[in-house]
C-alpha cells in the first residue's frame, strides 16, 4: 500500500524542493536519479530493527529520518511515484545474551540462541514472546507519532518463503559470498563460518556451525546438530536463517529495497551488505549514514544495557514534535541523548514553528517545522517558553498546571486551557520536568552586600509598575538598576539575579519572567531573597 496523497501545499514548494538544501530533499535527489536510471516506478524505504530488548529513541529516530527523506522524495516527484516504508525488525535472530531490562534475566538462560520470537515473554502481558512484546513498543510508538508505515517480522518472512527465492540463490552462490566474508573474519572464525545457520531441529536454537555440504541443486545445507547427529535440511520455510551481515543484502535483493539509513556503527560492512544484495542479483540501495546517539555519559546507546532514554520518559517530558526536531537537526553528528536536551529542543520546536508563518517557499523547506509535519505544521502560537514555565513553576511552587494558568491567563489575556491546548499541555510538561530534574539541582545562595542593594533597588522602582505585563519595558528597569550599581559586567547582575532568586546559574529574559509571574509577585520573591527565605530550599547536605 502506498502513502496517502500529499495534503495540498502551495505549488511553489514543489519548484523550491528542485534546488532545497536540507539534508533530506539532497538524499531524496539520490532517489530520485536511481529511479530514472533503473526505470521502476516504486521506492522503497525501509528501516531495521533488532529487538534483542526494549526499543529505544534511536531506533526510532531512523523511522523519523527515512520519513523525513521519503516526503522530500514526494514532493521532488510531485507524489507521481508510489512510496512505501517497511518497517522490519530481525526478529528470528538468536538471542545471545539476555538483555539487562528483563524483570527477571535468570529465566530467560534456558533460551539462550533461541530465535528472540520463540524466547517467552518476560514481561507479564500477554504477547506471545520477546520478540512480539518488543515488537508491540516499536509499533504503538510509529502509530504514537502518525507514521505510515508497514510493519514486517523476519520470522514471517522466512518461514512463510518471501525470501525462499534468494535464501535458493544464495545456496548457488554459497562460494561466492564466502569469498566475500571470508577476509573479513580472524583465522580462526573462518574455520568455521557459514552465512547460513540452521535452526536445529532438535532443540530450536540457531546454530552457528559449519555446513559440511552445500547442494546448490536442492537447496539444502547439511551440519552437524548439538548432539552429532548429522542432519540435512532445506534452505527454505524458516529452517535456516542467514548471518547478519549476509541477511542484509539479501533482504535488500529479496524486497528491492531503495534506501535505507544506518548508524555509524555499520558504515564498515556497508560494501559488504551491498556486495551480497548484487551477488543475488539486484543493485543495492542508496544509504545514508548517521552519528550514533550518546548517553549522559558520552556512551553509545544500547538497547540491552538501557542506557538511554525511553519512548515513554522523553513523551513523559515533552511533545513527540520535539524529539523530531532533534532527530531532524545534525544527524551525522554525534549527540547526547540525555534528559538535559529536552528543554532546548521544545523551546526550537516552537520558535521553528512561529518562523514558518512568515517564510517564502525556499525558507519553509529548509524549516524543520515542514519535514516534521510535511509542510502542515500546527498554526497555534505558544506565547511563553517552555524554560520560563518552569521558572515560573519554581517561582510559584506549583506542583500543579492549574496553580500555572492564573499567572498565563493574565499574561496572555482571555487565554485558557480550552482555547490553547498546546499551551496547557505544555505547561503539564514543564511541573513535571522542573520537579523531576530542575528542583533536585536549585541551590539558592544569598546575596552579597552590592547585589542586596540592587535587589532592593529593583523592588522599589518595580513599585511603579504594579500589573504591567509588558516584558520589554521590564528587561529594560531590570537594565538600568544594574547599570547604576558596582557590577563588573552587567551579565554579572542577571547571573546574580538568577542564582539568588531562581536557585540556578542561568535563567529566562528576566522582563518576561517579571511579566509572567507578575511585579508584586516579584517583588515578593526578592523581599524572601533578602530575608534569606529561599535558602530553606537548598537540597539537605
Amino acid at each position: 500500500m502506498s502513502a496517502p496523497k500529499l495534503p495540498e501545499l502551495d505549488p511553489a514548494l514543489f519548484d523550491a524542493a528542485q534546488s532545497a538544501r536540507a539534508w533530506p530533499f539532497e538524499e531524496a535527489r539520490k532517489l530520485v536519479r536511481r529511479l530514472e536510471r533503473s526505470g521502476r516506478r516504486e521506492a522503497l524505504f525501509e528501516t531495521g530493527y533488532g529487538p534483542s530488548g526494549l526499543p529505544h529513541i534511536g531506533t526510532f529516530g531512523e523511522v523519523m529520518r527515512t520519513t523525513m527523506v521519503r516526503t522530500a522524495f514526494r514532493l521532488l516527484t510531485r507524489d507521481e511515484i508510489p512510496t512505501r516504508l517497511l518497517c522490519f525488525s530481525d526478529d528470528m535472530d538468536g538471542m545471545r545474551k539476555i538483555p539487562d531490562t528483563v524483570p527477571d534475566p535468570e529465566a530467560l538462560r534456558p533460551y539462550l540462541q533461541f530465535p528472540l520470537s520463540r524466547v517467552p515473554n518476560p514481561f507479564g502481558d500477554d504477547y506471545l514472546s520477546f520478540a512480539h512484546h518488543n515488537n508491540a513498543m516499536l509499533r504503538r510508538f510509529l502509530d504514537h507519532f502518525g507514521f505510515d508505515y508497514e510493519f514486517a517480522s523476519a520470522t514471517d518472512y522466512y518461514t512463510s518463503g518471501r525470501f525462499d527465492e534468494k535464501l535458493v540463490e544464495a545456496a548457488r552462490r554459497y562460494d561466492d559470498i564466502m569469498k566475500v566474508m571470508l577476509p573479513t573474519l580472524g583465522a580462526e572464525r573462518q574455520a568455521t563460518y557459514s552465512p547460513f545457520l540452521p535452526i536445529s531441529p532438535q532443540t530450536g536454537r540457531v546454530l552457528y556451525v559449519p555446513m559440511r555440504a552445500v547442494d546448490a541443486e536442492k537447496g539444502t545445507v547439511t551440519f552437524k546438530d548439538e548432539d552429532g547427529t548429522e542432519i540435512t535440511l532445506p534452505v527454505t520455510g524458516g529452517n535456516v536463517k542467514l548471518q547478519w551481515k549476509p541477511d542484509f543484502g539479501m533482504r535488500w535483493a529479496a524486497l528491492g529495497v531503495d534506501f535505507e539509513m544506518f548508524g555509524k556503527d555499520h558504515q564498515t560492512n556497508a560494501p559488504i551488505y551491498d556486495r551480497i544484495c548484487e551477488i543475488l542479483g539486484e543493485p543495492a540501495p542508496d544509504h545514508y549514514v548517521y552519528e550514533l546517539f550518546l548517553d549522559a555519559d558520552g556512551q553509545k546507546i544500547s538497547k540491552s544495557k538501557g542506557n538511554g532514554i525511553t519512548i515513554d520518559e522523553w513523551l513523559g517530558y515533552a511533545s513527540p514534535e520535539s524529539l523530531a526536531l532533534y532527530m531532524f537537526q545534525k544527524p551525522r553528528a554525534a549527540k547526547r541523548l540525555h534528559f538535559d536536551v529536552i528543554p532546548r529542543a521544545v523551546d526550537e520546536y516552537y520558535a521553528f514553528v512561529a518562523a514558518y508563518r512568515r517564510q517564502n517557499a525556499d525558507e519553509l523547506l529548509e524549516n524543520p517545522a515542514f519535514h516534521i509535519h510535511a509542510g502542515h505544521p500546527p498554526m497555534e502560537e505558544v506565547p511563553i517558553s517552555f524554560a520560563l514555565l518552569m521558572n515560573l513553576v519554581s517561582a510559584a511552587n506549583a506542583e500543579d498546571k492549574s496553580v500555572l494558568w492564573g499567572f498565563i491567563s493574565r499574561y496572555v489575556p482571555g487565554a485558557t486551557p480550552q482555547n490553547h491546548p498546546e499551551l496547557d499541555r505544555l505547561a503539564g510538561y514543564a511541573v513535571k520536568y522542573f520537579e523531576d530534574f530542575v528542583k533536585p539541582t536549585k541551590v539558592f545562595r544569598a546575596p552579597t552586600d552590592e547585589e542586596a542593594r540592587a535587589f532592593a533597588a529593583l523592588s522599589d522602582a518595580l513599585a511603579d509598575h504594579v500589573g504591567s505585563t509588558d516584558a520589554e519595558e521590564l528587561q529594560n528597569l531590570v537594565y538600568e538598576i544594574g547599570k547604576t550599581h558596582d557590577f563588573p559586567e552587567l551579565r554579572d547582575w542577571f547571573k546574580s539575579l538568577y542564582q539568588v532568586l531562581l536557585g540556578q546559574d542561568q535563567g529566562p529574559r528576566f522582563g518576561s519572567f517579571i511579566a509572567l509571574y507578575g511585579v508584586v509577585q516579584t517583588r515578593e520573591l526578592i523581599a524572601a531573597a533578602l530575608k534569606g527565605e529561599l535558602l530553606k530550599a537548598n537540597p539537605e547536605g
